[in-house]
């Protein structure tokens, strides 16, 4: 079921990954318990304003992480979030990575993934009844992309990559030795996660534009060392307070509508109905 008109008029929505629980500095107006035809989303939906524009703010986890990756109901998140009129997406997502010159504590900013997950997640608004197929060519919002990036340039301290090729597994174990340079060698994958998949599709079915800050926690395995809780949640902390202060700058520069030449998001299904 595609979502519905929106109810509300909040143009930004920012999905909330590992560590990113709040948004400092928001005005909060309410917050939205919204039902789907999919179930409930990771929690309610908080609303508030920031520099000046409307936010619908979501972690993707719920509050207090309660929610693994493979456990997230991610169409009932973009078919709230759609239904509140959000027209943009920031994702953040904490990742491991492939390379060695994208470090932890690093941010990515994608422009492409593989699909590793195991296909048990639901991954389409399209069931049955119209058929759709959505071109994920060029799966991420360029006009977004470059937006993140330009407010990246203000973060003190903050080393940002214009590119990378995200590899989602189905988690929530991390990989194996094997498994691991398999995405390095083979695959050439240049960071790895567990939640970009289906979100990045669907939103892209309900014609947002989407993008992901993605914030490195560690070296994947591949580096011979094995990834630990304790290691991820140390440099996970680091990367909040600099995602706190990367947000508000990002939202500043968000315009009301898309730059078509730059995109095609927001006209994603203009080609894909069959």
């Amino acid at each position: 079921m595609y979502p519905p008109k929106p109810r509300w008029s909040v143009g930004i929505g920012v999905i909330g990954g590992s560590g990113l629980y709040e948004i400092p500095g928001l005005s909060v107006l309410e917050e939205v318990k919204v039902y789907t035809p999919y179930g409930e989303p990771s929690d309610k939906i908080v609303i508030g304003e920031l520099k000046g524009k409307r936010i619908a703010f979501l972690p993707r986890h719920g509050r207090g992480h309660r929610i693994p990756p493979h456990r997230v109901n991610y169409r009932a998140n973009i078919w709230a979030l759609k239904s509140l009129g959000v027209k943009w997406i920031v994702a953040f997502s904490a990742v491991g990575s492939l390379r060695m010159d994208y470090k932890p504590g690093d941010f990515v900013v994608p422009d492409q993934f593989i699909d590793m997950t195991k296909g048990i997640r639901p991954h389409t608004f399209f069931e049955g009844g119209v058929v759709a197929h959505v071109s994920m060519a060029d799966p991420f919002c360029e006009h977004l992309r470059r937006i993140i990036l330009e407010a990246a340039k203000g973060v003190n301290g903050l080393r940002i990559h214009d590119r990378g090729t995200y590899i989602c597994i189905e988690g929530p174990r991390f990989s194996t030795r094997a498994e691991s340079r398999v995405w390095k060698e083979v695959f050439h994958a240049d960071i790895i996660g567990m939640t970009l998949v289906p979100e990045v599709s669907l939103a892209c079915e309900a014609e947002i534009c989407y993008a992901t800050v993605a914030m490195i926690t560690d070296y994947d395995v591949w580096a011979e060392k094995p990834v630990t809780a304790e290691e991820v949640l140390e440099t996970m902390r680091e990367n909040t307070m600099k995602a706190k202060q990367l947000l508000p700058r990002i939202i500043e520069k968000i315009p009301d509508e898309p730059d078509e030449g730059m995109c095609s998001c927001c006209k994603a299904l203009e080609t894909a109905l069959i």
